[in-house]
């Protein structure tokens, strides 16, 4: 019992968590600065596609924060978190490791978080266990931790914006 509270409790606050953060990314709520907000970020950050590439990633933020917060779907869920954490750590990575310095700690702490929502199963308190889903082989947790990594270096390396010495449509 003990094990199915702390992964109810892991999942609630890290899956909220990231959904409030995908809401911000996209809306007024929570402090957010809207979809443009959010689109001067990611451009700040060094990435194309605006509002399209804000709206993309503030989804899969509160997909995947609902998700993980019931414990649905939780390879697929814990995939997609890890994707958009993974993109987050490749912006900070420059910055260190510490958080002091906008450094990656964080969304390396969320990466470890996801990565063992994956592993272990969301436990019996969730929606996986309600609809007889559970258990989760091992090759998909696994799949789930490595495409999520993946997807997130993909995501980077596409949709990077060249730096303005190289790009000749940038002034």
């Amino acid at each position: 019992m003990t094990t199915d509270l702390g992964l109810l409790i892991l999942r609630l606050v890290a899956g909220l968590l990231l959904a409030g953060h995908g809401i911000q990314k996209v809306s007024f709520r929570l402090g957010g600065a809207g979809l443009a907000g959010g689109a001067r970020e990611f451009r700040r950050d060094g990435f194309r596609g605006g509002a399209l590439t804000a709206l993309a990633a503030g989804a899969t933020q509160i997909g995947a924060g609902l998700l993980l917060a019931g414990g649905a779907l939780t390879p697929l869920a814990a995939a997609g978190a890890t994707g958009v954490m993974t993109v987050a750590l490749t912006v900070k990575w420059r910055h260190g490791l510490w958080v002091q310095a906008d450094g990656y700690e964080y969304p390396l702490v969320l990466i470890a978080v996801f990565a063992t929502l994956a592993l272990t199963g969301p436990g019996r308190w969730s929606a996986d266990e309600a609809l007889r889903l559970l258990p989760w082989p091992a090759w998909q947790a696994a799949l789930a931790v490595a495409a999520g990594l993946g997807s997130g270096l993909a995501v980077r390396l596409l949709l990077r914006r060249p730096s303005p010495a190289a790009d000749p449509d940038h002034p």
